[in-house]
C-alpha cells in the first residue's frame, strides 16, 4: 500500500467529518504533529493507529487501506 494514498485518504476524511487536526489527535490520543507527518506521507501508520483514526472518524479501517 502506497502511504501517500493512506496520507489522503486520512486528511479527506478527517476534513469531511469536520475534525480539525487537533480536535483528531486529540481523540485519538496521539500528538498534532504526529498525525500532520502522518497525513503529509512522511510517515507511515501502524495498523493500530490506522483502526484508532478509522473508529474516530466512523469508517471502515479498509477503506483507508483500500486500492483505488
Amino acid at each position: 500500500m502506497e502511504k501517500n494514498r493512506v496520507a489522503q485518504r486520512i486528511r479527506a476524511y478527517r476534513k469531511l467529518k469536520g475534525y480539525t487536526q487537533n480536535e483528531l489527535a486529540v481523540k485519538i490520543g496521539i500528538s498534532i504533529s504526529k498525525l500532520g507527518s502522518i497525513e503529509r506521507g512522511s510517515i507511515k501508520p501502524d495498523e493500530k493507529t490506522i483502526q484508532l483514526i478509522s473508529e474516530a472518524l466512523y469508517i471502515d479501517a479498509d477503506e483507508l487501506k483500500s486500492e483505488l
